[in-house]
């Protein structure tokens, strides 16, 4: 039976560890048919290590989205590996320790500087250096986690996704004519490395315990990784600029 992703060549960020969206995502396009090439910065070669754990093997490629000269050859690596593109994901998201965990009236402006340009305009960054390999167009997916609230502990990066989310939306529209489409899936908590490094994660989290109409496990990232893969296959055709939520509803409820 053939997948989903039969044919499609997918570029993957963010890969870290074994429980992240990321790895899941490159897991579930490869079992539906993908070749899949990944990205890392700053250990590529714990990247590798943790591809060694995919179904298939993936080359992985060094790229840190804030260096103009990593964006400038991303192309010609990918096109050396795979030819072209017909989707790309974004899991990359950083803040300075500053910026999380209470301290948001303290946060210096540098601090917040590097959040919004690592986790938010990124996303444009990327789209662009990849655009050239996308030219039968394609999908670009990114991760983000429900910027309409003011999430405890969060701080900075509540505010810099909300710049990845308006980001998507302006990209979605400029991408368009190409045939590039530009959505992000909104998933729930994960402990993953990027959510560890969040003081007090567990206060945050504990709102799904309680509010979650679907039960939500924080240790398996793969409902957020098939939500990805769905975004990056023809079955959403004419979707764009939009926002999935893969958060077991959380985000409709009300008090």
């Amino acid at each position: 039976m053939s997948g989903i992703l039969d044919g499609k060549r997918i570029l993957i960020t963010g890969v870290l560890m074994e429980s992240s969206i990321a790895f899941h995502t490159a897991k579930v396009a490869q079992e539906q048919g993908a070749e899949v090439i990944l990205t890392a910065f700053p250990r590529p070669t714990l990247t590798e290590r943790i591809a060694k754990k995919l179904p298939k093997p993936a080359k992985v490629i060094e790229l840190d989205v804030t260096n103009a000269e990593h964006l400038d050859r991303l192309a010609g690596l990918v096109r050396d590996e795979l030819g072209s593109l017909d989707g790309v994901v974004h899991s990359i998201g950083f803040a300075p320790q500053d910026a999380l965990g209470g301290n948001f009236l303290n946060t210096p402006f540098e601090s917040v500087s590097t959040a919004m340009h690592v986790s938010a305009f990124s996303l444009k960054s990327l789209a662009m250096a990849c655009k050239p390999l996308m030219s039968e167009g394609g999908s670009i997916v990114g991760l983000t986690f429900d910027a309409q609230y003011a999430w405890p502990q969060y701080d900075w990066m509540g505010p810099a996704k909300a710049a990845l989310e308006a980001t998507s939306r302006y990209l979605a529209r400029d991408l368009g004519k190409d045939d590039i489409r530009c959505n992000l899936i909104s998933a729930g908590p994960i402990g993953s490395m990027a959510a560890k490094s969040i003081p007090g994660f567990s206060e945050l989290a504990d709102v799904w315990n309680s509010r979650s109409p679907l039960a939500w496990n924080m240790s398996d990232p793969e409902p957020a990784g098939r939500g990805v893969v769905a975004l990056l296959s023809d079955f959403f055709p004419k979707t764009t600029g939009e926002i999935i939520h893969v958060d077991g509803g959380v985000h409709m409820m009300g008090a």
